[in-house]
C-alpha cells in the first residue's frame, strides 16, 4: 500500500506543472513589487494607445515560468478594452479595461468574469512579460460588439477545467472564453453549438502531453484538471494556439511580446 500511495503521489507531483498553467486567479498574494507592476501595465496601456489599439488581446505569466509544461508560455489572457473610465481620484479619462475569466477564491472549479484594471492583470504575474495580439482594425469593431453585448456573458462557462477542450462545451477557462468570443465575433453568431464547430474546423488546439495514469490521478492534484472532456489526447486553447489562428488567418496586426526593457515581434 506504502508503495502504491508513493506511485501516487509522485504522479501528482508531476502533474503540479500542468496545473500551474492556470494561472487565472485574481491576485491575493503579489509576487513583484507593487511599484514594478505599475510601471510595466502603465507602459503595455501606452504601447496599446499608442498602436491605436480599441481592443487587444493580453496575456501574463501567471505562475512560475520553470514550471511551465512545454509549449506554453503564458497563463491567464483577457480582452483589454479602450474606454472611458473612472479613475482612483474620481476624475473620468480614456484607458483600458480589462475582461477576465477568473478562477473563483474558495473553489477553483468555478470561474466568473471579472472586470478590472491592468494594474490588477499584472497585479498576479509572476514575471513582468506580456504576450500581445492586436486583432485587425474590422475584427476589433465586432470583438467589441461582442464584448459590450449579452452575448459575452451568455458565452461564460462557470464550470472551470484548467486544460479545457475548446471544440468542447462541457468546462471553460480563460483562453477557451477568449476563443468562444473570438468565433461569436467572426461569425456574427451567439450559438454555442456553432461557435464549437467552428474552432472543430479550423482551431487547432495546444496539445499538452499526459500518459493514462496521469490522467487517472489528476483530479488528486485538483480537480479542476479534470480531462474529462477530452478523447485520446489532451489540448487546450493557448495564448499561443490562438496566436497562431490569428495568424495563419490574417485577423491580426500585430502579435508580439513585451517586457520591461523590450518588445519583440514573435
Amino acid at each position: 500500500m506504502t508503495r502504491i500511495l508513493t506511485v501516487i503521489f509522485l504522479l501528482v507531483v508531476t502533474l503540479l506543472p500542468v496545473a500551474s498553467s492556470a494561472g487565472s486567479s485574481a491576485a491575493s498574494n503579489p509576487v513583484l513589487p507593487a511599484n514594478e507592476v505599475a510601471a510595466f501595465s502603465n507602459k503595455v496601456q501606452r504601447d496599446l494607445a499608442a498602436r491605436g489599439a480599441n481592443v487587444a488581446i493580453v496575456s501574463r505569466v501567471g505562475r512560475d515560468p520553470a514550471v511551465l509544461p512545454d509549449g506554453i508560455n503564458y497563463t491567464h489572457v483577457a480582452f483589454w478594452v479602450y474606454a472611458r473610465i473612472t479613475k482612483a481620484d474620481g476624475s473620468t479619462g480614456m484607458g483600458y479595461r480589462v475582461y477576465n475569466l477568473y478562477q473563483r477564491d474558495g473553489d477553483r472549479t468555478q470561474s466568473d468574469l471579472v472586470q478590472d484594471t491592468p494594474g490588477d492583470f499584472f497585479a498576479g504575474a509572476h514575471s513582468l512579460d506580456a504576450g500581445i495580439i492586436i486583432p485587425d482594425p474590422r475584427l476589433q469593431r465586432k470583438l467589441l460588439d461582442v464584448i459590450t453585448s449579452p452575448t459575452y456573458a451568455a458565452l461564460h462557462n462557470a464550470q472551470y477545467s484548467v486544460l479545457a477542450n475548446p471544440r468542447s462545451g462541457q468546462f471553460q477557462n480563460c483562453t477557451e472564453h477568449t476563443l468562444d468570443v473570438i468565433m461569436a465575433a467572426l461569425y456574427d453568431t451567439d450559438d454555442p453549438a456553432q461557435i464549437k464547430a467552428n474552432i472543430t474546423a479550423y482551431f487547432t488546439p495546444q496539445r499538452v502531453p499526459l500518459n493514462g495514469l496521469q490522467r487517472l490521478f489528476a483530479p488528486a492534484a485538483s480537480m479542476a484538471l479534470t480531462t474529462a472532456d477530452h478523447g485520446a489526447n489532451v489540448g487546450t486553447a493557448t495564448f499561443g494556439s490562438i496566436a497562431r489562428f490569428m495568424e495563419s488567418n490574417n485577423l491580426h496586426d500585430e502579435v508580439y511580446r513585451i517586457t520591461p526593457t523590450q518588445v519583440v515581434r514573435f
